[in-house]
Order: structure tokens, then sequence, then C-alpha cells
């Protein structure tokens, strides 16, 4: 049996402000894979992560989450949720904050102290385990915030453009840190605005004007809009 989670949406539809943010979207997230959800500003990718999340509910659809072949009535329990608006305590250190998210994911401590030491290696933060999360730059935030997410191996992780906002470096390591953790036992749903992070994906679905325009691997799309890479469709 499989261990990661899939996911079928099914018509979904949701109005936020009067705005259709998704419209009749039909999608299918298969197991054990990267998926790239692509798009301009206010096609419907931060409100269908936040759905896949449980954090929204839709107007219209269904959604169905498969753990191996099991149904799920819930997806809590294996969900990480990455969010893209600053998220963490900035008064809390970085040790601090994984002991919040130990106590709040019940890790018993062996495998917590595990879980820290390889965490702190992938991410080259151990010398900064003591400061505030107030006081780290924009890519040690992120890691930081990656890294309470990873705490507790999830089998559905959600990324809403987890790369946003730093530099290239820090993109570089906040993507080593997601292959090195997320490429076992991991089905991985992400947003993003640059279209390299896109191209890495499994398989690439393209949402405009809360439409679901096309769902394929990398090359696939490249064939269907007869184009030479991703960024070429914006």
């Amino acid at each position: 049996m499989n261990n990661c989670i899939s996911i079928s949406v099914n018509d979904v539809t949701k109005t936020l402000s009067s705005t259709k943010a998704l419209n009749n979207v039909t999608v299918s997230f298969e197991d054990s894979l990267i998926h790239s959800i692509i798009g301009p500003n206010g096609a419907g990718k931060t409100t269908l992560i936040r759905i896949l999340a449980g954090l929204l509910k839709t107007d219209n659809g269904s959604i169905n989450y498969t753990l191996g072949k099991k149904k799920l009535s819930t997806v809590k329990d294996y969900l990480g949720y990455f969010p893209q608006e600053p998220s963490l305590y900035p008064d809390l250190s970085c040790q601090e904050h994984l002991e919040f998210f130990k106590e709040l994911y019940k890790i018993n401590n062996r495998d917590f102290q595990e879980r820290c030491q390889q965490l702190y290696k992938a991410t080259n933060m151990a010398q900064f385990k003591e400061r505030k999360a107030g006081s780290l730059s924009g890519g040690m935030y992120k890691k930081l915030g990656l890294m309470c997410v990873l705490l507790n191996r999830p089998k559905l992780l959600l990324l809403d453009e987890p790369t946003i906002g730093v530099d290239p470096l820090s993109r570089r390591e906040l993507w080593d840190l997601i292959y090195t953790f997320a490429k076992n036992n991991m089905t991985i749903i992400m947003s993003t605005s640059y279209m390299d992070e896109a191209e890495q994906a499994n398989k690439i679905h393209i949402l405009n004007e809360g439409s679901l325009l096309a769902s394929d691997n990398p090359l696939g799309i490249m064939e269907k809009y007869h184009i030479n890479k991703i960024e070429d469709l914006f």
C-alpha cells in the first residue's frame, strides 16, 4: 500500500467577495509527486491551496482524499501547510518554535531530537537556534517555517508561494530542504510564481481567472502550448 495522499477535486466552485475565485475546477493530484499550481495574480492558486488544506469550504463540488486505498474523511492528521503570509512568533527562538510544534504534533523525545538534528544540518541553521524569529532574515525565516512543517513528516505537504520574496540562494536552499525531506512518502502541492520552480515539478496545473486550463507534466505543457520553457506561457 502506498503511504502518500492522493486528492481528487471535482467541480469545485468558490466565490470570495463577489469574485468567483474558482470556477468548476476538476483536477487530480496523484500521490508521491510534486505538483505545481501556476497562473497570474488572481488566478485562484491560494484559494485552491487553502481549500485543499481545509481552511476554506467550497461553495459547490467535492474533494476526496485517499491514503493508499483508504478514503479519508479528514486530512488534517497527515497535513503539513506552509502559508504565504508570516505565521511564526517573532519573540520565540528557532528552538522554541520546534519545541512548540513538538508538543503540537505530540512527537516523542527520541524522534524529536533526531529530526531536529537532521533539519538543522540540512538548513545550516544550528548556529541560530537561540535567535528569535523576528530577527531572522527573510530566507532564514522561511527555512524555520518549513522546518516546523516538516518536523511531523506529513504525508501531504501544501506550499503556498514558499519562496516568494527571498534571495536566489535562499530559494535554492529551501528547495534542497524540500527535496531532502519530502521525496520519501510525501505528496507535495505548491503554488508558485517562479516558472523555473514549476518546471521542477512532476505535474503542472495552470489556473486562470479561477478556471483550470491544463494539467500535465512540464514537457506535455510545453508541447501543448508550443513553447520552449514554462515562463513563455506568460
